[in-house]
């Protein structure tokens, strides 16, 4: 049977878009008698063009020079900048410096991400750029395709290199280089500006940041948009294009989660996005276990899965902060996550759904950046996944908790009581308990700050009593009489 749609994908470079772009891409969508458009796990616009609009569609993409992709997108960490990440060199001026030096279409997947944040995975590419504590030098890590081992460059390199050095790693990858020859090949044909790496990434614990609904942060607002199903309707997106551009702001993002983020929304502009939420009933607060998870691309049978699964967390109320969660169904994938739900292939060739199996793995010391699978449980029945996966949960909050850190806590609080501190010494008068502190002096009496009890005058007496010098006692702050 012919297939009635054809899903097609366009490249936002680093999950950047531009309202007035992506309202041009709608428009020609919408002529296309298409009603839905969805995001990638890489950034990317999904669009479900019907067989018969198919040629009419693309021959309007070419005529408004919209360019559809079919290579990978790079994607990188520019949503999190100004939300999810404070304190770090890399702002977005200097990712657009980034994405502009790639002069030539990548092949293979890059990722550019700042080393400070947890929102974006940083080794889902075949190249992988991730900042360092030096300005403007990067690490880079590269994963053989088709291989989940991970090879660090032993330098580290600076900015305006990234894309010459990918390009050549890309040719050189599509030769079946080795990752022990690709940096000795690399250096041999490229000189670029590196600096000694002393020691390798030091990466923060993964959480993944609650990234749906209406945020403040400095004077302004910031929306994340999650749909369960991954489908946002056109008309939606096309009302979300007519306020960025009635309110300059410039610029929308797409995440790796398959939502989308409006940032700098000024408070009087919150009226307008309250009422086209409303107008198009988009929810926006969706319960944390449903937000942290990764499904392939195009996969009904995955986002299945998944709501089978979080219909069960819900029922058993089960924690999951700390971890994400990947499934992997139609073929292999570098998706993210601390757990994964892999489908077996299917040996005996049954297409009963009640005979398929899914093998539940998790990543080594559940660390979500790690490439090391494990195997936790084998040939396990859609229905029992709930229970195993639960129970795997558990299993990682028992390690997190190996460590007593609230008994911790009280002993370094207790050692820090233990440790005698000199109190700081004061002189009062032993009439009418006035004090004399040598830290701010006596202004009434022309004593400067900072002039000792012992370099007074002769003459000087007490501020309130006249008591002279030797009516004062030395006595330590904290035991003042009243």
């Amino acid at each position: 049977m012919a297939k009635h749609t054809h899903t097609l994908y366009y490249n936002f470079t680093g999950g950047i878009i531009s309202p007035g772009h992506l309202l041009e891409l709608l428009t020609i969508a919408t002529a296309a008698q298409a009603t839905h458009v969805r995001f990638g796990l890489r950034q990317q616009l999904l669009l479900d063009i019907p067989e018969k609009h198919l040629s009419q569609f693309k021959q309007d993409c070419v005529s408004q020079q919209i360019h559809l992709s079919n290579t990978p997108n790079i994607i990188s960490s520019y949503a999190a900048a100004g939300i999810f990440i404070q304190n770090s060199w890399l702002s977005e001026g200097i990712y657009k410096d980034v994405f502009d030096l790639f002069d030539y279409t990548p092949q293979l997947k890059i990722n550019i991400c700042d080393s400070k944040q947890t929102f974006v995975p940083l080794f889902t590419g075949h190249i992988n750029w991730i900042s360092s504590p030096y300005l403007h030098y990067w690490h880079l890590y590269v994963r053989i395709p088709g291989s989940q081992q991970l090879f660090s460059w032993p330098e580290l390199i600076y900015t305006n290199n990234i894309a010459a050095v990918s390009k050549l790693a890309e040719t050189l990858l599509s030769n079946d280089t080795l990752p022990e020859t690709l940096y000795t090949l690399v250096k041999q044909t490229l000189p670029y500006i590196s600096r000694v790496k002393e020691k390798e990434l030091d990466l923060p614990a993964f959480h993944l940041p609650y990234y749906e609904g209406f945020n403040k942060y400095d004077n302004n607002y910031w929306l994340g948009i999650y749909r369960r199903d991954e489908y946002f309707s056109i008309p939606f997106l096309k009302d979300v294009c007519a306020i960025c551009l009635e309110t300059r702001t410039g610029q929308l993002y797409t995440t790796p989660w398959k939502s989308l983020i409006i940032k700098n929304i000024d408070v009087i502009h919150r009226p307008l996005w309250d009422y086209v939420l409303g107008k198009h009933a988009i929810n926006v607060r969706h319960a944390a276990n449903e937000l942290n998870w990764q499904v392939e691309d195009d996969c009904e049978d995955g986002l299945i899965l998944k709501r089978h699964i979080i219909r069960y967390f819900d029922t058993e109320d089960v924690r999951t902060y700390g971890l994400c969660f990947s499934v992997r169904v139609q073929r292999p994938a570098s998706l993210f996550g601390t757990v994964v739900i892999k489908k077996q292939e299917n040996k005996h060739g049954s297409k009963l759904k009640y005979m398929q199996r899914y093998d539940i793995l998790y990543t080594a010391d559940y660390n979500a950046n790690s490439s090391q699978l494990l195997l936790y449980r084998e040939g396990v029945s859609k229905e029992h996944l709930g229970p195993y996966i639960v129970a795997l949960c558990k299993a990682f909050y028992e390690q997190k908790s190996e460590a007593d850190v609230l008994q911790n806590y009280v002993t370094e609080q207790q050692s820090l009581i233990s440790i005698t501190v000199p109190e700081r010494q004061v002189y009062q008068c032993r009439q009418c308990f006035t004090v004399y502190d040598e830290m701010t002096g006596d202004v009434e009496q022309q004593v400067t700050p900072g002039t000792l009890f012992t370099a007074l005058p002769a003459d000087y007496c007490c501020s309130v009593c006249a008591s002279p010098l030797d009516e004062f006692v030395a006595i330590n702050e904290g035991a003042l009489s009243v």
